[in-house]
């Protein structure tokens, strides 16, 4: 009896798994597992970027080209390794660190050496994200200590050397703080209530909070394009998360066309040509998440690089 030879390949970065077949099929073969593959984040010269794969279960970062080629695991720790992001300098990789039971903002060299924890356990510290200058990071209390409720969270900045904190907000649950590229303002989630949350901006002492985005919808994770011109976002506005530009002060909202699925946490390539982002779905019953990017072409919306 010929035996069918079965395999589910994940390609860390931009592709989708394949499914390997043979000339005379005498059955159907279905997807049974789902790679994790997230949260991308590139280094200044777009050379490279650093994400998240879920490998045995924990997720750990890994480093690769643009295209998802020459990937290279940095992390191998028995705890999940979450919000990389690169420094401005091309030198560091901030990110939260699960050691201990605990979320951490944490740094290392972008090789996986050196790694040097900034927050204590107890905060539950998640997103940093560097000031354009490298030398404060920016990062929020966790929103999902009880999940699903959500409780109050802030903003906050840390000194990289001194380890000294400003608080940046003081009331409601404020997420996913995003510098816009001269530093000066702050770009962030604001969750309203259970079926709402918008793009606020303010200025990069806290102060002067507007909302942009003045949508009924779920709107949030915003990304600066590196001009400053523009901001990424995701919103369930048209049903499905999907991947939005608007400009800076909130009008000309634009999507961009994908497929099926949750796409959320956009990031802009260095030249600010390419917005990459996870879209997750559900196929045949199996969960599953991959790096997407979309190329903008003068005049439309920007199109799906699969």
């Amino acid at each position: 009896m010929r035996l069918i030879s079965l395999a589910c390949v994940a390609v860390t970065g931009l592709m989708s798994a394949t499914a390997l077949g043979q000339d005379s099929p005498f059955a159907l073969a279905r997807q049974v597992t789902g790679s994790v593959t997230i949260d991308p984040s590139f280094s200044p010269d777009g050379a490279r970027m650093v994400y998240i794969t879920a490998v045995a279960g924990v997720q750990q970062l890994f480093i690769a080209k643009p295209d998802g080629s020459d990937a290279k695991q940095v992390t191998h720790d028995a705890f999940d390794h979450e919000d990389p992001a690169w420094s401005p300098d091309g030198k560091a990789i901030a990110f939260v660190s699960y050691a201990d039971g605990g979320q951490v903002i944490s740094v290392m060299a972008f090789d996986g050496s050196g790694v040097k924890a900034l927050t204590s356990k107890e905060v539950h510290a998640i997103h940093p994200n560097w000031m354009p200058d490298g030398r404060s990071l920016l990062y929020c209390t966790t929103d999902d200590l009880d999940p699903p409720r959500k409780n109050a969270a802030d903003i906050f900045r840390i000194e990289i050397a001194s380890k000294q904190v400003t608080k940046l907000t003081t009331a409601g649950i404020n997420t996913y703080p995003r510098p816009s590229p001269d530093g000066r303002r702050i770009a962030f989630r604001k969750i309203i209530d259970e079926v709402n949350s918008e793009v606020f901006v303010m200025d990069a002492d806290g102060s002067n909070a507007q909302n942009l985005t003045n949508d009924p919808a779920y709107d949030g994770w915003p990304a600066w394009s590196p001009d400053g011109t523009k901001i990424a976002f995701a919103s369930n506005r048209r049903g499905n998360h999907r991947i939005y530009v608007m400009d800076a002060d909130g009008k000309n909202v634009l999507p961009i066309v994908h497929d099926e699925g949750r796409a959320t946490a956009p990031t802009w390539t260095p030249d600010g040509s390419s917005v990459y982002f996870p879209i997750c779905a559900r196929k045949d019953g199996v969960a599953g998440c991959e790096i997407f990017s979309a190329k903008f072409l003068s005049g439309q919306d920007a199109k799906l690089v699969q």
